[in-house]
């Protein structure tokens, strides 16, 4: 599935399943509890923290998903092509950092 048919599938899903999308300050809500859900993971996986037993069953794909398709609605509902988006943050990112991760001497 390329980004762009996501973006069309979630459209498809709100318009059906969800009957609307949640305004964008609801959904950037949504989005930052779906993100804090993901670090929560990781800080008990790869971090110092321990899993409680009410954390015992999550699933960290299924919390990153929540996260993409909340992104997802809110690039839907501004108008923001996500593949063409990230198409242009990466070229960005490649002139940008061309020599700063080589010459990092952290990375080595």
């Amino acid at each position: 599935m390329t980004i762009e048919q996501a973006q069309e599938q979630v459209d498809q899903w709100i318009k059906t399943t969800g009957i609307r999308y949640f305004n964008e300050l609801t959904n950037t809500a949504i989005l930052m509890e779906e993100v804090g859900e993901v670090a929560r993971i990781m800080s008990r996986k790869y971090g110092e923290q321990s899993f409680k037993k009410s954390d015992e069953a999550v699933n960290l794909a299924d919390e990153m998903a929540d996260v993409l398709f909340v992104l997802i609605c809110l690039a839907n509902q501004t108008g923001i092509n996500l593949n063409d988006a990230f198409i242009k943050n990466l070229a960005k990112k490649t002139t940008r950092d061309a020599d700063r991760h080589k010459n990092n001497e952290k990375l080595k």
